[in-house]
């Protein structure tokens, strides 16, 4: 299966880095708590690069960019050997990059690509685009089996935090797969809302999503059902869920439209069980934190490390060279292999 692949892979990678171990002390610059995938993220890259003889220094900035850019600053004065930084707004940062390299540490970026900066040397992250096509494809596979006499099917987009450059490659990507069928009649979305500036979510924030689909819902709904919701991450798609059941789909003869998500956290993963949430992409932080481990293992021995994209992330100032992992798509029907059978969760934490 794929996912073993990329178990194996990360854990290749963890072993390399074992194999000879190294002094140095690795600063993880982390975005928030308030997402269960960011405190794997943490936990992850702290156990891999512990085990393979690094101490890190990891610092949670709760979504506050003065915030991030102190924590950030402080590890530069502490000296670390190397940052990982998923940033907050990936453009906020090239002041402290310039004193990074001023002091020869070399800085990764994490899964949100850091841009308009010449200081950032590997990114790390998911084939994002990719994430997008799957979204929008088991949006269409669900409009598929849970409407399948029903044309136009009515459909309302949702876009991540704008100041993150993983949202558009989402939304890009979910749009090559719906753009035809908006174009050809079959998807409607009846609010003509679209286009990351009118759809996007700042700081992904699933409370602003819960309010702006109760303004959606309110205003182009209530003489014509909703079919479906292109939803980018977990924590958006619980907050539009909440909107739909308040005004009773998923009750009655109100069917609960297809909504996608991302992360497989766990709200999201019941969700799924319980016929609410349709699907979500999982993005396994432990092959993620691999792949770090292994560019920063080979940075600090003087080495290249591994990469296998040199055309995708410009960041403004240069085309950052990536390594890209699989993103795979889970709905109810393989929730339990993917995430129980990967050992990325137990059945007690999803039961």
């Amino acid at each position: 299966m794929q996912f073993k692949k990329i178990l194996a892979s990360a854990s290749a990678l963890a072993i390399l880095a074992t194999a000879a171990l190294a002094d140095g002390t690795v600063g993880i610059a982390m975005p928030t708590k308030s997402s269960a995938r960011w405190i794997s993220d943490g936990n992850s890259m702290v156990d891999q690069f512990e085990a393979a003889g690094y101490e890190t220094d990891l610092q949670y900035a709760e979504d506050d960019i003065p915030n991030q850019l102190a924590q950030i600053e402080n590890m530069i004065t502490k000296g670390v050997d190397v940052l990982v930084i998923a940033a907050i707004d990936g453009t906020t940062l090239s002041n402290a990059l310039e004193n990074a390299a001023a002091s020869g540490i070399k800085v990764i970026a994490y899964d949100r690509l850091i841009r308009d900066s010449g200081n950032v040397d590997y990114y790390a992250t998911f084939d994002n685009f990719k994430v997008g096509v799957q979204q929008a494809t088991t949006l269409v596979d669900g409009l598929k089996e849970r409407f399948p006499d029903v044309k136009p099917w009515n459909v309302e987009l949702f876009g991540g935090s704008p100041d993150d450059n993983n949202a558009y490659f989402f939304y890009d990507g979910a749009m090559s797969v719906l753009q035809p069928l908006i174009d050809d009649g079959s998807i409607q979305v009846v609010s003509g809302q679209m286009g990351m500036d009118t759809v996007g979510t700042l700081r992904w924030d699933g409370a602003v999503a819960q309010a702006r689909m109760d303004n959606l819902l309110s205003a182009n709904y209530t003489d014509k059902p909703l079919h479906g919701a292109l939803s980018p991450y977990d924590g958006l798609s619980i907050g539009i869920l909440s909107s739909l059941k308040g005004v009773g789909y998923g009750s009655g003869d109100m069917q609960m439209p297809i909504v996608t998500g991302q992360d497989a956290e766990v709200p999201s993963v019941k969700s799924m069980i319980a016929g609410e949430q349709y699907s979500t992409i999982f993005k396994d932080t432990r092959a993620l934190a691999g792949v770090t481990v292994g560019m920063v293992d080979a940075l600090l021995k003087g080495s290249e490390p591994e990469i296998n994209d040199t055309t995708t992330y410009d960041n403004g100032v240069k085309v950052v060279p990536s390594y890209l992992l699989e993103p795979l798509p889970v709905t109810a029907a393989n929730w339990e292999e993917v995430l129980v059978g990967s050992g990325y969760y137990t059945m007690d934490q999803i039961q």
